[in-house]
């Protein structure tokens, strides 16, 4: 019986253990369990979700309270239009939060940046060329680009020195968004690295509709494969979403994926950026407690924790200190909603808004509890302990299992001391 160790990754002359964790945001895929993918053979992922607020937690930068400062007449206003990110201050975050992780890289594998393209920050070209740019300088492995496809990424870095030196990869959730993609991408004369092929079964927001329980992520893989064959192409294909053990990583590498992304097991490690409350939540969470709403202001469906605290909660926008989602005319649909609960309810002290969240914000405080399809298992993979808490595990616990379980089998971890 084949185990995932079994295969692996081919980028050139790297050869890597065929598991990559995919980018959490918000400093969710921290640098520390990024580095332990790398250390184990793998590929991790840091995010530049938010990334100077990243940055201000963990570089004691002050970009956020600067930028409020500077923003701060404008509160009140419903036109955000004004209200920009300083770029060389998005550059500064970027290298700092890259340079640090690689500086502490150890291992033969590789550390890659999740780069949100629906973060679109008031200037979606600027910003995402600013931030891919930067990593690249400060000397990234790879770029992943994820929610949300921008056709002209790598037009934006076309001229810079490692365009075709680092690995670059994207995220596509059918063969239509990776036939636009390569389309547009041709005339750069630089095909993706690998691609990642996400299904309906993956955390936080998704590249479907409500009707996502109609796909199927074997079927779409096996589409994307068939059409690279067609066209000749020889590009690896990562499966992510729902899966869960090494024996369902195994099964796509037996069908000619070049690795799996991973995700959901790891929010759960002791090196995963979620508090350990909100770490307990979701060992505790049942199939029930599990919802994909509408409520983000990105215009894409979102997979939660229909407990999180962010949901309904009506605080102000603070795009002036954030802003992440601000389009390229500087609206978001929260404020919409939030400026027309506050006209419906004038005597109310705080307004409730259900339709939509400040993602920024809540994502910051970590109260949108975005999650897998199969977040429910979670505590299937560990120890309930005598108060009734669930034992955290080590990121090496979890990535050892995948590579070597068989049978649909799941390590539980050594109980803990005491």
């Amino acid at each position: 019986m084949k185990r995932v160790d079994d295969f692996r990754l081919r980028f050139g002359k790297h050869e890597l253990v065929p598991i990559m964790i995919g980018g959490m945001g918000v400093d969710i895929s921290t640098a520390d369990l990024a580095l332990e993918a790398a250390r184990l053979g793998g590929v991790g992922h840091i995010s530049d979700a938010m990334i100077n607020t990243v940055s201000d937690r963990r570089y004691e930068t002050k970009h956020v309270k600067e930028k409020l400062a500077l923003y701060k007449y404008n509160v009140n206003n419903e036109d955000k239009s004004p209200v920009k990110f300083d770029l060389g201050r998005l550059a500064e975050a970027t290298r700092l939060h890259v340079e640090a992780t690689m500086a502490r890289k150890q291992g033969s594998g590789m550390v890659f940046i999740n780069c949100m393209e629906k973060l679109t920050m008031n200037a979606p070209r600027e910003t995402l060329k600013v931030r891919m740019s930067a990593a690249l300088d400060a000397g990234i492995d790879g770029i992943t680009l994820a929610a949300g496809l921008h056709l002209g990424s790598f037009g934006l870095i076309e001229d810079h020195p490692r365009f075709r030196d680092a690995k670059l990869g994207i995220i596509v959730s059918s063969v239509r968004a990776l036939q636009l993609f390569l389309k547009k991408s041709a005339r750069t004369n630089r095909m993706p690295d690998y691609i990642v092929v996400e299904g309906p079964l993956a955390g936080g927001h998704l590249g479907f509709g409500m009707d996502w329980a109609q796909y199927d992520l074997a079927t779409i893989v096996a589409e994307v494969m068939q059409y690279l064959r067609d066209e000749h192409l020889d590009i690896p294909v990562i499966p992510a979403g729902g899966i869960f053990t090494g024996t369902d990583a195994t099964q796509f590498l037996e069908a000619g994926a070049a690795a799996v992304q991973v995700a959901t097991r790891f929010t759960v490690a002791e090196e995963c950026g979620l508090p350990d409350a909100a770490k307990q939540e979701y060992f505790k969470a049942t199939e029930d407690d599990i919802e994909v709403n509408q409520i983000s202001p990105t215009g894409y469906p979102m997979r939660m924790i229909k407990s999180s605290p962010g949901i309904g909660d009506g605080i102000r926008p603070n795009c002036e200190a954030y802003g992440y989602l601000l389009d390229a005319t500087g609206k978001c649909s929260y404020i919409t909603a939030y400026n027309r609960e506050v006209a419906a309810h004038p005597e109310a002290r705080k307004v409730k808004v259900w339709d939509k969240t400040c993602l920024c914000t809540h994502m910051r405080n970590f109260e949108i509890w975005t999650c897998g399809q199969l977040t429910w298992r979670l505590k299937d993979t560990t120890r309930k302990l005598d108060d009734g808490s669930y034992q955290m595990l080590s990121a090496e616990h979890i990535f050892k299992d995948y590579q070597f379980s068989t049978d649909q089998q799941v390590a539980l971890p050594e109980p803990a001391a005491g």
